[in-house]
């Protein structure tokens, strides 16, 4: 971006960039707040993998704009731009980190699993002191997964009001301004990729070495 940009554009810029980390981060949270529960039950239940998580997959080929637009006739989301995009954004984020999840905790070799109950860990103890650790490195994968996803995808959520870099992209769509476009896709890219970095370390930290 050149100085002329960032000088007209700059203060709405951060307050953009400040709605767009808002509506992925929240959006992420509450992904993972549901997906890592559900990928812990299906590895204790993979009979019910496959169909789960291929109903995770299908929301995830709905076109983000058909996403939006399923969900502004509901009465409890439809007034309040903000929770479209969380919800919408949620749905996204859900597939790789309940995949990642539930693959991380079904690959932890079985003899690890066998110790741990022969030293009288309950359930609860084998997951927290266990499993979760041992499957750090794939869960934190898929949350890097979802988390580029709803930076990139959180752009759409101007088009129904919710705010975030796209709104520069969007009017300079409208207005045929390519630096209004670019004011709101190169932090919305800057963004992404710092995410992508920061998530990248820290599932290296978490790797358990060979």
């Amino acid at each position: 971006m050149s100085a002329g940009l960032v000088a007209q554009y700059g203060g709405e810029i951060a307050t953009l960039t400040i709605e767009h980390l808002w509506l992925a981060g929240a959006a992420v949270l509450s992904a993972t707040a549901v997906a890592v529960p559900a990928g812990v039950w299906l590895a204790r239940s993979p009979r019910w993998a496959r169909p789960v998580i291929g109903l995770a997959n299908i929301l995830q080929t709905i076109p983000s704009l058909a996403m939006f637009g399923f969900l502004l006739p509901l009465p409890w989301l439809g007034e309040h731009a903000a929770r479209i995009a969380i919800v919408a954004l949620s749905a996204y984020a859900l597939l790789p980190i309940l995949r990642n999840t539930y693959a991380g905790i079904r690959g932890i070799d079985r003899s690890i699993i066998e110790v741990s109950c022969a030293l009288g860990l309950t359930d609860a103890q084998r997951l927290f002191k266990v499993e979760l650790p041992l499957a750090a490195p794939f869960i934190l994968a898929g949350l890097r997964t979802a988390t580029v996803t709803s930076i990139g995808i959180a752009t759409i959520a101007a088009a129904v009001g919710a705010g975030g870099l796209g709104e520069l992209i969007f009017r300079g769509v409208a207005s045929v301004d390519n630096r209004l476009v670019l004011a709101g896709a190169i932090p919305a890219a800057l963004l992404a990729l710092a995410a992508d970095a920061a998530l990248g370390q820290l599932e290296r930290w978490f790797k358990v070495p060979a």
